[in-house]
């Protein structure tokens, strides 16, 4: 049985990783520069997806640093554009809602989150929401997740993870927590071996909770 749900954000509750990826390509492509997407899939896990493949090709820092304040602009707009929904998120947050707590835990930055659920329904069933700058260590590092557990006073037996990304299951690995991974077209070539569920939809949760 468990009490306690951590989600992850991106992928998992809302569909905005390949826009995230789109943005970082548009920024690059303008210093003439094409973001491989294989190499950026692979590079998420280390937090390094877009600006990997800049160094490696020779651009400079402050080139980067510029282009990482424009790679942000566009995606934010297309936050504000694009179609980023996932169908049942909400009705499954409602229902789950009936059985356990829960809560966020994303590497997003505050402003992104924010500029997301401004007319969305999500976060009325969580309890917090931690996000990029709540934490010192970004995932893999198991912080994240610890955070979250501290703050519910949770143990890690009562809690599920819900990723959708290999270095969002290696952070609640290390963390001690289990994870059911939700399948995500963007993120389907990740190692997830160590995870303890594999779903195709958040609706499926309902079952993992009550085990």
């Amino acid at each position: 049985m468990k009490n306690y749900i951590l989600f992850d954000h991106d992928g998992v509750l809302v569909d905005t990783e390949f826009w995230y990826f789109k943005a970082g390509e548009r920024a690059l492509a303008e210093i003439g520069l094409i973001l491989d997407e294989e190499q950026y899939v692979r590079d998420m896990n280390q937090g390094i997806g877009t600006w990997a493949q800049a160094r490696a090709a020779g651009i400079d820092e402050a080139t980067i640093d510029r282009q990482r304040g424009i790679r942000d602009r566009y995606y934010q707009d297309y936050l504000r554009t694009e179609s980023i929904e996932i169908d049942g998120v909400v009705e499954t947050l409602a229902e789950l809602s009936k059985h356990v707590r829960m809560a966020i835990v994303t590497t997003a930055k505050r402003t992104d989150f924010d500029l997301i659920h401004e007319k969305r329904q999500i976060t009325q069933f969580m309890d917090f929401v931690l996000t990029r700058e709540d934490y010192n260590h970004s995932k893999p590092h198991p912080e994240p997740y610890l955070t979250g557990l501290s703050l519910f006073g949770a143990t890690a037996s009562e809690t599920l993870v819900v990723e959708d990304s290999a270095r969002g299951l290696n952070s609640a690995v290390a963390a001690g927590i289990d994870c059911a991974i939700v399948h995500n077209e963007f993120t389907a070539t990740h190692d997830f071996s160590a995870a303890t569920h594999r779903i195709q939809t958040l609706r499926e949760l309902k079952d993992i909770i009550s085990l």
